[in-house]
């Protein structure tokens, strides 16, 4: 049986195929359009999918959407007239697109899917509740034979947030938390108003957190959140503009912080790093005492987590620290796009109420490595065609030189294997660094990313050896929990490190391994595992073997304002458009100073960075 899963319409469009209850493919569509949260129908995905079932789209079994259009017109309607007349011109504008698309959804949908296959039976679309797909993406893939199930995100149809419990292969949503209501868009309103993108910018305000001190979580707690013991919460909407307006706050909330919304290019002062500990300090609490309360109520050992909240691995990190659940299992797409996963899942258990089998060690997501991969001949083919001068190494070799590059400090471009699902690269599609080198943070940030130098990385580190550098004695493959750097790898940063971090904060701490250590002495984590990974296992290895460190600095493949890389010409294109000075794809090894200058591309001319 073959089912697909889509998302999309809004944005991070995706798809994914599920055979016979296995997850057999899944990526998002920017990877393919080079176009940042590409929200057009997942063609390209798509075809991506059936070319490894290697099917039609006539001989799926269904396809299935991941929410219902015409409930999320229902809310809007409801929202406006509960409003009115405040909005009109949000609602004006907002009419005519949904009146003409939107609404229309499955004839687009249907539309679409008849362009790839003209033969494809329309009675085979089916939808699922937003809520439920992100769910479904949770606990279907985890290791537990049963399991709460928490989501948290902006808004879907109506829900924000979600308690199921899954069994086997039945799951059941038991509560909802409704639209205004909602932990996903107040972050998302404290994103807006420090002056940073929605949709994209959350993961800085987590980053900037612990530069600041959360002197606004009360004044937050006393007038934005009225904030229940249980963890459900309702917002004060006189504060916020996102129900009917163009903005996600207004003048109130400003005047109740006492500062105007921060322009995306004014200068970041300590007003706003106090802003972001405030909203994450809230967000963590508000998140444990719905875990304190799920557990109670449902008697569950353990809890997955879906929903664009769950990709808060700060509150993640603080939620496995606290012990409430035995397991805790987030799913690594756990934004829109997984929807598309959890479409497909429950399509296959849920609507054909086909079993499942848990996974006898570790879980059913492959390591999340489900995208698009390339043969030797395409790569050294795509690179040929680019202008390319490479050599092709055997794998020693190629992990050797990887290694040797890393351990002299060299940036590193690596592309090898299946492309991530999900918005972290690891190892397929990242660019790697030294964390032992205390210049290495700014140098990736202001030179190969191009953002912000505040922003920290993530260190990849080997399974065996992460109790001995972290304060975790357990699995995160998906970078998805935060904990600490042991405290005898700890130290002040020197007079000359502070000047190479270029943040204005005294003290600043760091470690042994700096370039992946944040100032609160934490590290957003990825263990790596040879089952999963074995060449970035052996090239982490390689690097212990010449440095003594199992830790290598992990960053994705991209630069700021375009997705993460999905084939080699992307990959030579960036490598041309940074200072990364040594680019590895498949078993070609391309070194900065042997390519045409000519072709050197200008990022900042050719994208427009966020």
């Amino acid at each position: 049986m073959r089912i697909l899963g889509i998302s999309g319409l809004y944005h991070d469009s995706a798809a994914a195929l599920v055979v016979d209850g296995r997850i057999e493919a899944a990526a998002q569509e920017e990877r393919f359009t080079r176009k940042k949260h590409d929200a057009e129908f997942p063609k390209h995905a798509v075809e991506y999918c059936l070319s490894v079932a290697g099917c039609g789209l006539d001989e799926l079994d269904a396809v299935v959407f991941y929410d219902k259009p015409f409930i999320k017109f229902e809310r809007l309607l409801e929202t406006y007239l509960s409003f009115a007349p405040r909005g009109f011109q949000s609602f004006k504008m907002a009419m005519p697109l949904w009146l003409r698309e939107k609404l229309f959804q499955k004839q687009i949908i249907a539309k679409e899917l008849k362009k790839l296959s003209p033969g494809f039976d329309v009675e085979k679309l089916l939808f699922t509740e937003h809520h439920l797909s992100h769910a479904a993406s949770a606990f279907y893939p985890s290791p537990f034979e049963e399991a709460a199930i928490l989501t948290m995100d902006g808004v879907g149809e109506w829900a924000t947030m979600t308690l199921a419990v899954g069994k086997g292969n039945d799951l059941k949503v038991h509560k909802e938390l409704h639209f205004p209501h909602s932990l996903g868009l107040l972050y998302s309103a404290v994103t807006y108003y420090i002056g940073f993108k929605v949709n994209s910018g959350e993961y800085k305000v987590m980053g900037l957190a612990p530069y600041g001190e959360p002197r606004f979580a009360r004044l937050m707690l006393e007038k934005l959140v009225d904030l229940k013991e249980d963890g459900t919460f309702h917002l004060d909407q006189s504060y916020f503009n996102y129900s009917v307006g163009l903005t996600m706050t207004n003048d109130k909330f400003a005047a109740l912080f006492g500062e105007p919304v921060r322009g995306p290019e004014q200068l970041l002062t300590q007003f706003h790093m106090d802003m972001a500990a405030s909203i994450q300090a809230v967000t963590e609490e508000i998140v444990l005492r719905l875990a304190r309360s799920v557990r109670a109520e449902t008697g569950m050992k353990n809890l997955c987590l879906a929903g664009g909240v769950a990709l808060n691995c700060v509150a993640n990190g603080k939620l496995l620290r606290e012990g409430i659940f035995e397991g805790l299992w987030i799913q690594p797409a756990a934004g829109d796009a997984g929807g598309a996963l959890g479409a497909a899942l429950a399509g296959y258990h849920l609507f054909h109420g086909k079993p499942r089998d848990v996974p006898a060690k570790g879980d059913a997501m492959c390591g999340s490595y489900l995208g698009p991969s390339f043969s030797e001949a395409e790569i050294e083919a795509e690179l040929t065609a680019a202008g390319a001068k490479f050599d092709v190494l055997d794998d020693a070799a190629l992990i050797e030189a990887t290694a040797q590059g890393l351990a002299d400090g060299k940036a590193v471009g690596w592309m090898q294997g299946r492309m991530e699902f999900g918005p972290r690269a690891l190892g397929g599609r990242s660019i790697l660094g030294d964390p032992r080198s205390p210049a290495m943070q700014k140098t990736l940030n202001l030179k190969v990313k191009y953002r912000e130098s505040f922003r920290p990385f993530a260190p990849s580190v080997l399974r065996e050896d992460v109790a001995d550098w972290f304060e975790l004695d357990g699995d995160s493959p998906y970078m998805l929990l935060v904990a600490d750097v042991r405290e005898e790898l700890r130290r002040e940063m020197t007079a000359e490190e502070k000047a190479l971090f270029g943040i204005d904060k005294l003290n600043v701490p760091r470690s042994s391994i700096p370039a992946v250590t944040h100032v609160d002495y934490s590290a957003r984590i990825q263990t790596v595992h040879a089952e999963t990974n074995p060449r970035y296992h052996q090239l982490i290895s390689r690097f212990k073997a010449l440095t003594g460190c199992p830790v290598v600095v992990n960053t994705s493949f991209n630069v700021r304002g375009e997705p993460i890389v999905c084939s080699a010409t992307d990959a030579f294109r960036c490598f041309m458009g940074s200072e990364i000075e040594l680019l590895v794809v498949g078993n070609c090894i391309l070194r900065k100073e042997d390519q045409d200058p000519a072709l050197k591309l200008d990022y900042k001319e050719a994208f427009e960075l966020d």
